[in-house]
C-alpha cells in the first residue's frame, strides 16, 4: 500500500525531506541483521509505499506534494534531495507562489486555499493516481505559522471530500512554549479544531520535547532545526518502514473512537553515533524504560520518574490529571509497540497489556498492539518505539487553550483574523471544540 506524503510550508517541507532521506538511508543500510531474502521484500515494501521509479535512471522518486506560499523553501528541498543522488522528488509536483501568509492562520485558510484549492488537488490526484494501490494520505505541517497551519487545515479538509474512504494522519508540530509568533496560541487552536473534524488521527511532536531530546540524548551543542527535524524523521520512520500496512493498522490499532484522535510517538533507543558504539541493548531493558515513558509521560528515557505507578485494581483511582501537577499517571486508550533488529522474537511485551494501564471501557484485546520485524532499523541493533492514544497532551492543549482564550477576551489581534473572514463565531467554535477534547480525554 502507497502513501502520498503533503508538505505543507516551511516546517513540512524541511521535515518531509528528512522523512523521505532517513528512510531512503535506512533502504540502503548494511546493517539491517536479517536473511537476504527478508531484507530485499522489505526494501521492495519500503519503494512501493513511498517511492515510484524514474524510467530512465531508475532513481527512486517520493510519493510528494509539496506546497507553499514562498518559493525559497520549496526550492532548496527539491535541490538537496536532488544532491543526494539516492533519490529525489518530481518537480511537478510542486506549488508554491511568491507571497506567504504572514504566519495569519486565516490568511491560509480563507484565502490562500479557496484560490489555489485546483491547482493544489490536481497535484495530489496525479500522484494519487501513480499509486497501484493507494493506502491514504499523510500531511506534514505546523500548527504555529499560516501557511503549514492555515493552508494545511483547508488541504485536509479537501482530501476528506476528495477520498472519503483513505486514511487521513496527519503530522503536526507543536510550537515552543517559550513562542515563535505573537499569535501561535490562536493559529493552532484553529489548525487542531479544524483537522479534529477532517482527519482519521492527529500525530504530534512537540518542539520542546525534540529540542531535549537533542541536547541531552544526541549530544548536540548549538541545536538547529535541522537537528530537531532529523530526530522527528527517525522517530516517524521507526513507524512508518514497512511492518504492516501504515496507515489502516495504525488507525485499526490506536483510534477506536472519533473523540480520540491525538497520538503521541515515542522511539528508543535514540544517541548519538559516538556514544551507540559503546552501548549495548537488552529488550527488558529497552521494554521496561519504554513502557514507564508512558505510565510517566516522559518524552525520551533520561530522566524518567520511576515513581508513578499505575492504580492497583480494587483500590481508588489516582487523581485524575490536573494541569499543576507535573507527575501523574497517563492513562492510555491504545497503544501500540514496534519491536526491531535482533532476537526480536524473544521480546516480551506483556507489561503493556496490563489492564491497569489503559481505560476501563475499552476490551484489552483492543487496547494493545505489537508489531515486530527482525530487520533492524537505521543504525540501531534493536529498537522499539511506542505510538499511544493517551493523556500525554492534556497540559499542553489546556496551557494553548488558556493563553488563546486570554487573548481573545482582550480581543487582541482578533482583526488580523476578521480582515480575512474568520469571525468571532469561527474562534468561539474551535475553543468549544478543543473543551470537548480535554473533557474527553480526562476521563479516560
Amino acid at each position: 500500500m502507497s502513501i502520498v506524503t503533503i508538505q505543507l510550508g516551511q516546517c513540512g517541507n524541511q521535515i518531509g525531506r528528512e522523512v523521505f532521506s532517513a528512510i531512503c538511508n535506512d533502504f540502503h543500510s548494511t546493517h539491517g541483521l536479517c536473511y537476504k531474502k527478508e531484507n530485499e521484500s522489505y526494501q521492495e515494501a519500503c519503494k512501493e509505499r513511498f517511492f515510484s521509479e524514474e524510467k530512465k535512471t531508475g532513481v527512486p522518486v517520493a510519493r510528494a506534494v509539496l506546497v507553499d506560499m514562498e518559493p525559497k523553501v520549496i526550492s532548496q528541498t527539491l535541490s538537496m534531495a536532488d544532491r543526494s543522488g539516492s533519490w529525489k522528488y518530481d518537480h511537478q509536483s510542486r506549488f508554491c507562489q511568491k507571497q506567504g501568509s504572514g504566519n495569519n492562520w486565516a490568511n491560509g485558510y480563507s484565502v490562500h486555499g479557496p484560490q489555489h484549492k485546483d491547482d493544489i488537488m490536481n497535484l495530489v490526484q496525479k500522484e494519487a493516481e501513480k499509486c497501484d494501490r493507494l493506502g491514504g494520505f499523510f500531511t506534514v505541517m505546523s500548527m504555529a505559522g499560516g501557511t503549514g497551519s492555515g493552508l494545511g487545515a483547508f488541504v485536509t479538509q479537501c482530501l476528506r471530500d476528495a477520498y472519503r474512504n483513505s486514511f487521513i494522519l496527519n503530522q503536526v508540530i507543536w510550537p515552543y512554549g517559550t513562542g515563535e509568533v505573537i499569535v501561535q496560541n490562536y493559529n493552532s487552536v484553529l489548525t487542531l479544531s479544524h483537522l479534529y473534524q477532517s482527519s482519521d488521527a492527529l500525530l504530534v511532536h512537540e518542539n520542546d520535547a525534540i529540542h531535549e531530546i537533542c541536547a541531552q540524548l544526541m549530544n548536540i551543542k548549538q541545536i538547529s532545526f535541522k537537528d530537531v527535524n532529523q530526530v522527528i524523521a527517525h522517530q516517524l520512520g521507526s513507524v512508518f518502514q514497512p511492518t504492516r500496512s501504515p496507515l489502516g493498522d495504525l488507525m485499526e490499532s490506536l483510534v477506536p473512537h472519533p473523540e480520540f484522535k491525538l497520538l503521541s510517538l515515542r522511539n528508543i533507543p535514540q544517541m548519538s553515533e559516538n556514544s551507540l558504539t559503546y552501548s549495548t541493548f537488552t529488550w527488558p531493558g529497552l521494554i521496561k524504560h519504554l513502557r514507564q515513558m508512558l505510565i510517566a509521560n516522559a518524552k525520551m528515557e533520561e530522566g524518567i520518574n520511576w515513581q508513578v505507578r499505575p492504580p492497583l485494581p480494587g483500590l481508588p483511582a489516582p487523581p485524575k490529571p490536573s494541569m499543576n501537577r507535573s507527575a501523574c499517571f497517563n492513562t492510555s486508550l491504545a497503544n501500540l509497540v514496534i519491536v526491531r533488529g535482533k532476537e526480536v522474537q524473544s521480546a516480551d511485551l506483556g507489561s503493556f497489556r496490563d489492564p491497569s494501564l489503559y481505560t476501563s471501557w475499552l476490551n484489552m484485546q483492543d487496547a494493545f498492539s505489537v508489531w515486530k520485524t527482525s530487520r533492524a532499523f537505521n543504525k540501531y541493533e534493536k529498537s522499539a518505539s511506542l505510538v499511544s492514544n493517551s493523556q500525554f497532551l492534556l497540559k499542553p492543549i489546556d496551557n494553548i487553550v488558556g493563553k488563546a482564550w486570554n487573548m481573545f477576551a482582550s480581543k487582541a489581534y482578533i482583526h488580523q483574523y476578521t480582515q480575512f473572514g474568520i469571525e468571532e463565531e469561527d474562534f468561539l467554535d474551535s475553543f468549544t471544540s478543543l473543551e470537548q477534547v480535554i473533557t474527553s480525554y480526562t476521563r479516560l
